[in-house]
């Protein structure tokens, strides 16, 4: 008899060729689990047929099982990112679904790296607080808050009782507008 080669062959899946798709796929950090275990979070239209299929062609990854379940999210009281509070009205965010996948060979996760530097993490959170900043200033409420400057005018006002401080004005001396004009003459309290 004639030896035969091995030849790796994917079990039978469906036949519909999907070159770009559209759905995103999370790999979920899951530490408790055994590493031949991965954890993902999919779009709700998504079967486990699919999710098998996807990762036998797209990585190669041969599947021995997938369990999923949706988790449905809690009631909630009003819509995220409304532009006007609504109260007493309720919402449910839409719900997730999360599929567990038990692989032949473990998977195993990178390190997590220690400096963000190539990344230029610093710049990155710079522009999420000034952006978390600028988006406070557009909801309704943002007139009733205090602003940043209240707080040093406060400050300066407690110097200026305890006799920390004195009080200078702005301008060294008075500016000269010609001739005092009385301006009320009638003028009873």
């Amino acid at each position: 008899m004639a030896t035969q080669t091995a030849v790796r062959r994917g079990p039978k899946f469906g036949r519909k060729q999907v070159f770009l798709p559209n759905f995103t796929l999370t790999l979920l950090r899951t530490p408790n689990l055994p590493p031949t275990f991965a954890s993902f979070i999919v779009p709700l239209n998504l079967n486990k047929l699919d999710l098998r299929d996807y990762l036998w062609h797209a990585y190669g990854i041969p599947v021995r099982g997938v369990r999923s379940y949706i988790q449905m999210q809690k009631v909630r009281q009003d819509k995220p990112n409304a532009k006007r509070p609504s109260p007493r009205k309720w919402f449910r965010p839409r719900s997730i679904k999360k599929m567990m996948v038990e692989m032949e060979k473990p998977f195993v996760w990178p390190e997590a790296p220690e400096s963000f530097a190539e990344w230029d993490k610093e710049t990155f959170d710079a522009a999420q607080e000034d952006r978390t900043k600028m988006e406070s200033t557009f909801r309704p409420d943002w007139h009733t808050k205090p602003s940043a400057e209240r707080g040093t005018i406060a400050e300066q006002a407690k110097a200026l009782l305890k006799g920390e401080a004195t009080w200078e004005p702005s301008l060294k001396g008075w500016e000269d507008v010609g001739e005092p004009v009385e301006v009320e003459t009638n003028v009873r309290v």
